[in-house]
């Protein structure tokens, strides 16, 4: 069927009814926003030509998102997330800024409130028999590289089954294992022990996976660990490394991968004096760089729903 309707009066009345544009009250721009994917998905529908029931199996599968609270978990898996750093990477370049540790996805596993320490932190509160030591250490600097003092740096990684606490299914991770927070001191210097992690992949009988099925895509990815770096003068860094070696560092279904974010592996001794489960561990140094405030603001906040508990 060739049937076109989308430009008819009827129609761009109709967008415009269901959007309220005529009306002063409510948001105007959550009304702009609104028009716009509305009169973007019913061209589509035009376009494609499609049928009724596809487009109530679009409803009812994102009735299922919502349902299996996969949304985050989705917009990551479609590249959405992957295209926001892609804007703000451009918004750096028009806004002459350069240098600094490569911004990447933050992801849908956050959980808020981990125990602040002192340039050190162990977070591997629960015992894992299958993962071995690790420690990620580095030094936080300003693009001039001096160190950064007071700047906070936060980690989370998944366990050896590939599950993070606060979301892990089988219940049996103590809150905060495997997640924590670190202030530097004068010399910038930050330091997580840990274990080492996998990657994971998305729940296969969930919304997210249900779709990548269907475009003949696997949902998983590389093992990787997440940081969060704030400083009072300089602008929120989100990053990822990946672990060296992972064979799906370039095959992430979640997009996150960047030359500059993986790290070497060093083969250490000596963590049974940092109180790491073995003598033999893997060590990784990740020096963090942060860029300076923009007009005195940090334009790299983003607002979203997370998880937030207290320790």
């Amino acid at each position: 069927m060739s049937i076109k309707v989308f430009d008819t009066k009827e129609v761009q009345d109709l967008l415009k009814a269901a959007t309220n544009l005529g009306n002063q009250d409510g948001s105007a721009r959550a009304k702009e926003i609104t028009h716009r994917l509305l009169s973007d998905l019913f061209k589509a529908i035009d376009d494609l030509d499609m049928t009724p029931d596809e487009i109530w199996a679009g409803v009812n599968y994102v009735n299922k998102l919502g349902q299996d609270g996969e949304a985050a978990l989705l917009a990551a898996g479609l590249g959405l997330e992957k295209y926001l750093d892609i804007r703000m990477d451009a918004e750096d370049r028009e806004a002459d800024i350069h240098g600094g540790t490569p911004r990447t996805i933050e992801g849908p596993l956050y959980v808020a409130g981990a125990p602040l320490r002192d340039g050190v932190s162990k977070i591997d509160l629960d015992p894992d028999a299958n993962a071995g030591p690790l420690v990620i250490r580095g030094k936080v600097t300003g693009l001039d590289g001096k160190p950064v003092a007071n700047a906070v740096v936060e980690c989370w990684h998944a366990n050896s089954n590939g599950f993070y606490s606060h979301f892990d299914p089988t219940g049996a991770q103590s809150d905060f294992n495997l997640r924590g927070a670190v202030k530097t001191g004068a010399d910038g210097v930050y330091e997580f022990r840990t274990l080492m992690p996998v990657g994971y992949g998305c729940p296969p009988h969930g919304a997210t996976q249900q779709l990548l099925d269907t475009l003949a895509r696997h949902g998983n990815r590389p093992a990787h660990v997440h940081f969060f770096a704030t400083s009072e003068k300089h602008r929120k860094l989100t990053t990822q490394i990946n672990i060296e070696g992972d064979p799906l560092i370039w095959d992430d279904f979640a997009y996150a991968t960047r030359e500059d974010l993986i790290p070497h592996v060093v083969e250490k001794t000596g963590g049974t004096a940092l109180g790491l489960k073995a003598d033999a561990y893997k060590e990784i140094e990740f020096d963090i760089q942060l860029t300076p405030l923009l007009q005195g603001k940090d334009n790299q906040i983003v607002q979203r729903p997370r998880v937030s508990v207290t320790a």
